[in-house]
Parts: structure tokens; sequence; C-alpha cells
């Protein structure tokens, strides 16, 4: 296949760009570099695959590029391309998402659709377009009640790509990610500030009491459900991609020490704007129309991502 990758600097699209170059499918990858965390760390996940002949890279910003042309030729589009994190989407920064998350997203569908056979489109969702759900573990059919403007970006989303699939043709998907960490994790993420921090010997910051829990998702995991959905999967659906590993913060903790052999000091804050208090994924639906399962344990992809932390310490 020829996969377009959007967001293919960041930390689940350099994941899947480079998953899709080993197992032998031609690679488009755009990114334009938003500024939430710095570019070098974006450039590094792209060094691996800067000179391979079946991967091209394409400077762009999806919300004003001339995408008909970016989608000549393109079999399917994997599209991570978003402004991320909650407790930034709120006040003033809320237009940032607007235009990257949604605007965007419309973009690249209604360039889709004037394509001669339009490509299947794999959106990157979010379980925040749940809120704090009312039923755990919480199904595809519980009603969306997001509670963070980032939410309510993904979920719009959501719905143009089930609007371009009923109304337009446009064989779209979307994934609802439950908390995904792993290598090349973004650092205002969790897991990697927790690592960080307690590595340098320094407290690490939790907010609330700790007790909320999340279904964390190793990142290769996410990445195998949008290999699956670009060949499996009822357009205009949305399903749900979760590690299988819902614990609480504090039990996260325990485990870094663990594996470190050091003891774990916690600072603790109030609980932050837009924080759900818990996570659980019903995958179900995508085992049965995707044939996907999570593989990776959370202490196999914690281990993984300790690694990964320290090496990127050791580098800078």
């Amino acid at each position: 296949m020829r996969v377009l990758v959007t967001g293919a600097a960041g930390f689940i699209g350099s994941s899947a760009a480079e998953t899709l170059l080993r197992r032998g499918d031609a690679v488009v990858g755009v990114d334009c570099f938003l500024d939430y965390y710095p570019r070098a760390a974006k450039e590094r996940n792209l060094a691996g695959m800067r000179g391979n002949p079946d991967f091209e890279f394409i400077e762009a910003d999806l919300a004003s590029c001339d995408l008909v042309a970016l989608l000549e030729g393109i079999d399917g589009v994997l599209h991570f391309a978003a402004q991320a994190g909650v407790r930034a989407s709120w006040g003033r920064d809320f237009e940032i998402y607007a235009r990257a998350n949604v605007l965007a997203t419309q973009r690249l569908l209604e360039s889709c659709r004037e394509q001669p056979r339009p490509p299947r489109v794999v959106y990157s969702s979010s379980s925040s377009i749940y809120g704090d759900a009312a039923d755990f573990p919480t199904t595809e059919v519980t009603l969306p009640r997001p509670i963070s403007p980032y939410g309510v970006t993904k979920l719009a989303g959501e719905h143009l790509c089930r609007l371009y699939a009923v109304g337009m043709g446009v064989p779209s998907i979307s994934l609802r990610y439950f908390t995904v960490y792993g290598p090349r994790q973004r650092p205002d993420m969790a897991f990697h500030r927790f690592l960080r921090a307690h590595l340098a010997g320094e407290p690490i910051v939790v907010f609330d009491d700790g007790e909320q829990t999340r279904d964390f998702t190793f990142v290769a995991d996410a990445v195998a459900a949008n290999l699956r959905a670009l060949e499996h999967g009822e357009p205009g659906a949305a399903y749900n991609v979760g590690g299988g590993s819902r614990v609480s913060v504090n039990h996260v903790l325990d485990m870094i020490g663990e594996l470190t052999g050091r003891k774990v000091v916690v600072e603790r804050r109030e609980r932050q704007k837009g924080d759900v208090r818990d996570t659980h994924a019903d995958t179900r639906a995508a085992t049965r129309d995707l044939g996907w399962t999570p593989a990776v344990s959370l202490r196999e992809g914690l281990t993984a991502e300790l690694a990964w932390v320290r090496d990127e310490m050791a580098r800078s």
C-alpha cells in the first residue's frame, strides 16, 4: 500500500510510519511541527526513516495546504495529526485546537472525497470524548459527554468522519485511544513526566489522590489497531482501543519503584480541570470487526518506556 500518515513526526504517528515501512508499504509522512513540544524531539522520531526510499516526508499544515495533490496515489490514510493536550485546550488556545483538530480533519475528508477512489481513512480519536463515563467498561454506544475542549474537538472529528462515510462515500473509521504510552511518548504525558522526574531524583507530581484509574495502552498495540482498521472495520464506525491494563496511578508509581529499585517520592496537587476520574475500555467491537486485541502488558510496556527515557536523558 501507499499510505499517507499525518502527524508523522509525533508519538504514535512516527511509530505507525516505521511499522508500515517495515512491512513493505510506502509511506508519505506529513507534519507541520506544531510547537506544543520541541521540534527536536519530533525530528528524532523521524531520523530512522530519513533516507528510506519508501518514505517521503512533507512539512505542511493540513488546514491550509493542497491536500488533493497530497492524496494522489494514496491507498489509505492514518490521520494522527492534531493539537494534543486536555489541560491546554481551554481559553484562547481553543482556536488552535479547532483549526488543527476540526478544520484540518474536514479538509482532509473533503479532499479524500475528491479522489477518483477515496482512500480509507483511520482517524485518531480519544477516550476523552466520553468524559466521566457512567458505565465501565465503557462501550462505543455510551453517550459521549466530553469535559474538556480537547475532547469536544476529537468528538467533532469523529462526527465528520461518520458523515463523510455515510454521505460522501469516504470509508473512514475512528479509533478511540485510551491513554497511549511507550517510547516516544510526548513530554507532557504522565508516564514520561513520572519517569523523567524519578530518574532525575525529583518528586513525581501527581494531580489528585492517585486513586484515579486509566486503561493504559502500549503504543505498539495502538499502531496494530490502525493497521487492522486500514483493511477491516465498518466505515463510519468508532472502536475503542484500550490496553486491558486498567490500574490506578498509585499502582503505576509502585511499579516504577519496583522497576528502578528506588523509592518513589510523590508531590500531590489538586485535580486539574478537564481530567476524568476513571477510564476503562470495552474492546470487544475491535476484536470482532478488526481482529485486534492488545498484546503488551503494562509491566512490559513500562519497562520499554523506562529504557527509552533513560536513553533520552543520556542524550541530553
